[in-house]
């Protein structure tokens, strides 16, 4: 009991020590509990500050996307690439055609002319054409480029000077004579007359692998089909798979289906059953009727 006694008995420097302690204990408490119930509030001139730096972060935002957009200058158009005609919006078609125009050392000397050579639409050259700057010698002059003299004489074709010859009987040099038809597309069309037994129509032109509507429309100018050939229909409840694939427009595996067809529902009454079919080339069926009976 004396040894436990012992324990609590302090001089007077340590009861000093304890006395401080619990004090500052004490304090620190109150604090805390002070700090929960009264938060030290913002500043409103530090909210304001805030403001102020975001209009300017804003501010440089605007600007670097300024310098990200692209800027048109005025510039040449016969000597657009890739990169710039894709940068002015224009199709990889227009600009084709731009390229192989300047291939055969032809220049375009207007807007209209640029226009006739790369079949833009009307909204985009007027937005590109402000910045178009051509030669001064081709704003003093009228004259006009051999090439669009070209495709004015195959635009607005004059049929009592010139005349129009039978797409059924033009040669490669002939078809050769349109603007946008070369060695390879004038033997492609004559393979394809061949292969149809000649043309009933002058709209099979359009059908040409790779012969662009717009050079359709220039040839037709010049080409019409004056002598229709003598076809010999293929009956289509008849006609044996083999049979049918002789005409270009149906391809093996539509064959085929056109005589399950036939065999399910007891023959085919009418064209319009045909676009029933799966595959079937349903764009093409007035073309195909041309060469069908039922």
């Amino acid at each position: 009991m004396k040894d436990f006694k012992s324990h609590f008995r302090f001089n007077k420097r340590e009861r000093s020590g304890i006395f401080f302690l619990l004090l500052i204990i004490l304090l620190l408490q109150a604090g805390y509990v002070l700090f929960l119930y009264f938060p030290i509030a913002k500043t409103k001139s530090a909210f304001s500050e805030d403001r102020e730096v975001q209009a300017k972060i804003d501010v440089l935002k605007e600007k670097a996307l300024q310098k990200d957009s692209v800027k048109v200058y005025p510039f040449n158009p016969n000597f657009i690439n890739d990169y710039k005609g894709y940068t002015l919006g224009m199709s990889v078609d227009e600009i084709n055609r731009l390229h192989i125009f300047r291939k055969q050392n032809q220049y375009v000397n207007s807007s209209e002319e640029f226009q006739k050579v790369t079949l833009v639409s009307d909204s985009l050259l007027a937005m590109i054409s402000p910045y178009f700057k051509f030669p001064e010698w081709t704003q003093k002059t009228n004259r006009k480029s051999e090439v669009g003299n070209k495709i004015a004489k195959n635009s607005e074709y004059d049929q009592n000077s010139i005349g129009i010859k039978d797409l059924n009987k033009a040669t490669s040099e002939d078809l050769k004579s349109v603007h946008g038809i070369g060695d390879k597309l004038s033997q492609r069309i004559l393979k394809f007359r061949n292969r149809l037994g000649g043309f009933l129509v002058d709209d099979q032109l359009y059908d040409v692998y790779g012969l662009e509507p717009h050079v359709v429309k220039i040839a037709l100018k010049s080409f019409k089909v004056i002598e229709k050939p003598d076809i010999k229909k293929i009956n289509i409840n008849m006609a044996s798979v083999e049979e049918m694939v002789q005409l270009v427009y149906l391809r093996k595996k539509v064959a085929r289906r056109i005589v399950e067809y036939r065999n399910i529902n007891g023959g085919i009454g009418s064209f319009d059953e045909l676009t029933k079919i799966e595959d079937f080339p349903s764009d093409k069926i007035d073309r195909i009727k041309l060469y069908l009976t039922l």
